[in-house]
């Protein structure tokens, strides 16, 4: 109990070093809190787990504030730590849950895993002795990180094999993970390069620069297509070291505004640029975030790069993590940053104990060449493009592991992939025999409204409406059955790359998918279009 009490006056004398703290209001607040927690401790009829009340109490504070301000109990901290930079490696093995199950989703090229011939779509019975039946996908990818030399069984199942298959895979220091891809789009004498950032954790910035330096050395490089799409962020100090690769020495990338002191910044580039002149295009969704955003608004700001795709999620909050008592941590915002033009990235306000709203375009700004941009709504693409949204089908075939099973039930019986597959009518009819065999059931949101409006109708004892409703309900079931024809082109490519997955490493796949990506489509037309690509930063 004194242990976790410690932790909390930690937290309330750091937050007395903020400006404009009511420092009353603290003693009191600490007060009522020690002593409504001590005789609940102490004389509540059963008995407490006094940690456990007192983190409770910490994530009820920390949870009526915003979802990035969070507490790290011991091994949460340790594993943070260690993610962000220590000495960890992996057997190039994720684990996801589909269909209730632990199940292999990809391999890494060069990876001990794919040497012993480890396969996407292979399903986890145990790894590092503990059994996969109730293990979360977040704890089984744990189980497979440590000690670069060090080693971890794993045991699984296999379509078409009778027996189970073990492994004894061995960590390897990770290689450069954040970048995921890089090569050249369609014909390497175009020149176009393309790399694809995951994240902004340590080195993140060397990576990409890495990656650029060998596209130059094996062609001629005439623009860049630099892929955020999905990208969550991380660290900040990675994305302005990004943004510098572009930008002039002593360029601002981003300020932020705190009210603690030292949270006021203003973050410029800190090298000379390594390829200043080079075309960019920069791709990014609706799960682009953080340092993701400030990349891209930097170069959006000076007008050094095309923004292509969708709006970006909009998360314009700084956190730091602050070391606590006993191996915790505290990992709390302490401030808002902005484009180098001035303007929010903050889609949410978070106000205290009150539902998250939507800030919505506030003022407007301008870039360095007078182009106007909004604030409050995220990174606006300067060339919109859009891959859409899943189906409920879609959704519902994944949630099923219904691609993964077909895939695993066609690579048994074909060892082979033919010479120029591609998931013709024939092989999308046996898929949808496959699924419906299966029995998939899913609601659609048409179903669900009718669902709700049937027992409003009902309640109100409308017949006539109900009887008319009941009519509706069998139009909508007529038109859900035509789903599987209205997606055919979104459903052939999401079973291609899952059979795919099964033949091939994740280069391969990964190139593959890009030949039928229409935004990256769009990002290769216009850096082969320079007339294109110079109307695109004059809009």
């Amino acid at each position: 109990m004194r242990r976790l009490a410690l932790a909390v006056l930690v937290l309330l004398a750091a937050s007395a070093e903020a400006q404009e703290v009511d420092y009353f209001a603290i003693r009191k607040s600490f007060g009522l809190y020690g002593a409504v927690y001590e005789i609940l401790a102490s004389e509540y009829v059963d008995a407490i787990d006094a940690e456990a009340l007192m983190r409770s109490g910490i994530g009820a504070m920390t949870g009526s504030l915003d979802p990035y301000t969070v507490y790290y109990d011991e091994a949460t901290a340790a594993a943070s730590r260690l993610q962000q930079g220590g000495d960890v490696g992996g057997v190039g093995v994720v684990v996801a849950e589909r269909g209730g199950r632990l199940v292999v989703v990809s391999v890494l090229d060069g990876s001990d895993a794919e040497r012993q011939g480890l396969r996407a779509g292979d399903t986890v019975v145990s790894l590092a002795g503990q059994m996969a039946a109730g293990l979360a996908a977040q704890r089984a990818n744990g189980l497979l990180r440590g000690e670069p030399g060090s080693t971890v069984p794993l045991e699984v199942t296999r379509e078409g094999e009778a027996e189970p298959l073990r492994f004894v895979l061995v960590r390897a220091g990770d290689p450069d993970t954040e970048v995921t891809y890089s090569g050249f789009l369609g014909d390497p004498a175009e020149g176009v390069g393309y790399v694809r950032l995951g994240r902004f954790l340590q080195d993140a910035a060397g990576q990409v620069a890495r990656a650029v330096a060998g596209l130059q050395e094996d062609g001629e490089l005439r623009g860049l297509v630099l892929d955020l799409r999905g990208n969550p962020g991380g660290l900040l100090d990675q994305a302005v070291a990004l943004s510098g690769q572009f930008l002039p020495l002593g360029t601002v990338i981003t300020q932020t505004r705190g009210r603690a002191a030292g949270t006021d910044q203003t973050y410029h580039t800190q090298e000379p640029p390594t390829v200043p002149d080079l075309p960019v295009v920069v791709l990014q969704d609706g799960a682009s975030a953080s340092a993701s955003e400030i990349v891209a608004g930097a170069l959006q700001d000076h007008d050094r790069a095309v923004i292509v795709g969708e709006t970006s999620f909009g998360k314009g909050l700084v956190q730091v993590v602050r070391p606590m008592p006993y191996g915790t941590a505290l990992k709390l915002t302490v401030s808002r940053y902005t484009t180098p033009s001035g303007r929010e990235i903050q889609r949410l306000t978070y106000a205290q104990g009150t539902e998250a709203t939507e800030a919505g375009p506030g003022r407007t700004f301008e870039t360095a060449a007078g182009r106007t941009v909004r604030s409050g709504v995220g990174i606006e693409p300067d060339v919109a493009v859009s891959l859409g949204e899943e189906s409920e089908l879609e959704r519902a075939l994944v949630r099923s592991a219904a691609f993964l099973r077909f895939a695993n039930r066609f690579a048994a019986d074909t060892p082979t992939l033919p010479t120029g597959f591609r998931v013709d009518d024939a092989l999308l009819r046996r898929f949808q025999q496959f699924v419906e065999g299966e029995g998939l059931d899913y609601r659609t949101d048409a179903e669900r409204t009718a669902d709700a409006l049937a027992d409003d109708l009902a309640g109100a004892g409308y017949d006539g409406a109900t009887r008319a409703l009941r009519d509706l309900r069998e139009a909508v079931a007529r038109e859900k059955a035509r789903d599987f024809e209205r997606h055919a082109d979104r459903l052939r490519s999401s079973l291609r790359q899952e059979i795919l997955s099964r033949y091939v490493g994740q280069q391969a796949q990964t190139v593959d998918a890009l030949s039928e990506d229409a935004v990256v489509a769009e990002a290769r037309r216009l850096i082969l279009d320079p007339a294109a690509y110079a109307r695109a930063l004059s809009r």
